[in-house]
């Protein structure tokens, strides 16, 4: 496509670095030049940054260099200017202490990048779960035109005629080792399989949640969400989010114009009916914060509690993302929301038209894998947000992937002071532990781990496992991956570290949670709770210096996202002053 300046309603943001003769215009274009862009690329066309969160040490993005090339190929299509931008990577599972600790830095990166640079807009190249929320919170912030195009889940793993879901199936092994029925050597041979392509996990983990609510929230086109990372498909689902991308420049069409409190609760409705991660909670309500949108804990209950959980995926069901490409997709979950009366059929994605537009005319090609609303995995899925005297600003647990019997349950708590306690006790047999016990650990949230680590799925004891047990209650202010399973109550808050109730839980105490009448009630009497706070004090040790400091001095509670106190809201993409 020739680019023709007259079609342009406006003067773009780009032109105040390359559109003139002055010194400074002649500076930045010049420069740029030396990598044989010819002069009538800085004629006033779009330059569209493609925000790249590759690396090698992110082996869920390693394959996004050459997903940026056909990205690019889409904007010289539409007439566009295309600049690869590197960006701030954190891999889930390379990142220490844990890559959540990150996902606000990657944030306030891309939301400078993004504002300091010539750039009319920008593509989120996204993969690894906390690098989507971590770009679509910069995108936010500078609200300059965004669109998300995902890396894709890896192809199926395979080990002995069974599927292997990544994540899912290394927790499952890991108990099998405990409990005795694998050995080491078959957990090393089934490492081989769980990996096989490039892409993210296979599961419904958070990347494909994350992916998912990209799509949910009108933020990616339609069908983004599942292609697998070697299809071609997923090349052509770039390349023509790059020719889009600079239509939206051209429309001024902003994410503030499509993250809509519609969208949200689209987005909330659909982590419901796809059995969606526990992470998505933290990552939505940080973004809203982002767009200024009022959402909560409590919206999230709401919303998702009468959502029907169909999409027959691991870690709450049997298949995996490849599968779920294959049945439709996410265009089928957003269709039978529609038709269910729990869509917003007139939430505007990033196409430029309402989400209805895109999906209404999506077929259900497995009903193995996108279940019937009557035979469900759970008819309350969503994520269920329980409090009481435990949790009084909130705590979360996944429905679809917990043991029925188990969301009504009291029991004797067995506590852990912090990870180190819990790894050095949990696989003593003199551990005074059963299956009826409620497992409690303390000091993992924002700021107790530092960066709420993805430990809340507490491995059980082995001495429970060798009887046959595979499920237990437990509760933490931690995280846990989304392609991790069982009765487990996380994002517990105000956290230990910040002196909550669980804090003061002592091995002992009696613990009852109630899911369906959504109560987590610590069972002492008011008098004595508010004793024990009061001659609490921490045990963490304070970071000294760096981002660490930074992070534990500004980060808020699980139920507000994680997010800094000081990136509420958007600032908008005001361009610098120049200071050459």
């Amino acid at each position: 496509m020739t680019f023709n300046k007259a079609e342009w309603p406006r003067r773009l943001r780009s032109q105040e670095w390359y559109g003139g003769t002055s010194r400074d215009n002649i500076y930045h274009r010049g420069w740029l030049k030396n990598q044989g862009h010819p002069h009538d690329l800085f004629d006033g066309r779009p330059v569209i940054g493609i925000l790249n969160t590759w690396s090698d040490l992110t082996p869920c993005n390693g394959h996004l260099r050459d997903l940026a090339e056909k990205v690019k190929a889409g904007v010289w299509q539409a007439g566009g200017f295309p600049l690869e931008v590197p960006v701030f990577s954190a891999s889930e599972n390379t990142f220490r202490p844990t890559a959540m600790m990150y996902r606000n830095l990657a944030a306030m990166a891309v939301e400078e990048v993004m504002r300091a640079q010539p750039i009319d807009g920008a593509v989120l190249l996204v993969g690894c779960d906390k690098t989507t929320p971590s770009l679509l919170m910069g995108a936010a912030s500078t609200d300059l035109p965004s669109i998300v195009v995902s890396g894709g889940p890896m192809l199926n793993g395979w080990f002995r005629g069974e599927r292997v879901g990544s994540g899912t199936a290394l927790w499952q092994m890991s108990e099998d080792i405990k409990a005795g029925k694998m050995t080491q050597g078959d957990f090393l041979e089934a490492e081989q399989a769980m990996s096989r392509s490039s892409g993210t996990c296979n599961t419904m983990g958070t990347a494909s949640t994350m992916a998912s609510m990209a799509e949910a929230l009108g933020m990616a086109l339609s069908g983004n969400a599942a292609i697998p990372a070697v299809d071609a498909r997923r090349r052509v689902m770039a390349q023509l989010t790059g020719r889009r991308i600079v239509e939206m420049v051209k429309d001024d069409l902003k994410p503030s114009d499509v993250m809509t409190r519609a969208a949200f609760e689209n987005a909330i409705r659909c982590n419901g009916a796809i059995g969606g991660s526990t992470n998505a909670v933290i990552h939505l309500l940080a973004l809203a914060g982002r767009v200024g949108v009022d959402l909560s804990l409590d919206d999230w209950d709401r919303l998702g509690r009468d959502v029907p959980t169909v999409v027959n995926l691991m870690p709450s069901g049997k298949y995996l993302m490849e599968e779920f490409f294959y049945a439709g997709g996410l265009p089928v979950i957003l269709k039978r929301l529609g038709e269910a009366g729990m869509l917003n059929k007139d939430a505007l994605t990033v196409s430029g038209g309402p989400i209805w537009d895109e999906v209404k005319d999506a077929r259900n090609w497995n009903e193995d894998v996108i279940l019937p609303e009557g035979k469900a995995l759970t008819q309350s899925g969503g994520i269920a947000v329980v409090k009481g005297n435990l949790a009084p600003d909130g705590a979360v647990l996944k429905p679809s992937a917990a043991s029925p019997h188990l969301l009504k349950h009291r029991g004797r708590a067995v506590v852990f002071e912090d990870i180190d306690d819990y790894k050095a006790r949990i696989d003593d047999d003199a551990l005074d532990i059963d299956e009826s016990c409620v497992m409690v650990l303390k000091n993992c949230g924002p700021k107790g781990y530092p960066g709420m680590s993805e430990v809340g799925n507490m491995g059980l004891p082995p001495k429970v496992l060798k009887k046959g047990i595979t499920d237990m209650v437990r509760i933490s202010d931690a995280r846990m991956s989304g392609t991790a399973y069982g009765t487990v109550v996380l994002h517990t808050s105000p956290e230990a570290a910040a002196g909550g109730p669980l804090a003061v839980v002592r091995t002992g105490d009696m613990i009852e949670l109630d899911v369906p009448a959504r109560r987590l009630h610590l069972d002492i009497p008011d008098e004595e709770l508010q004793a024990r706070l009061a001659a609490w004090a921490s045990p963490v040790v304070r970071p000294n210096g760096g981002y660490a400091q930074l992070y534990v001095d500004h980060v808020e509670g699980a139920h507000e996202g994680a997010d800094f106190d000081f990136l509420k809201g958007c600032r908008g993409n005001e361009v610098p002053r120049d200071s050459h």
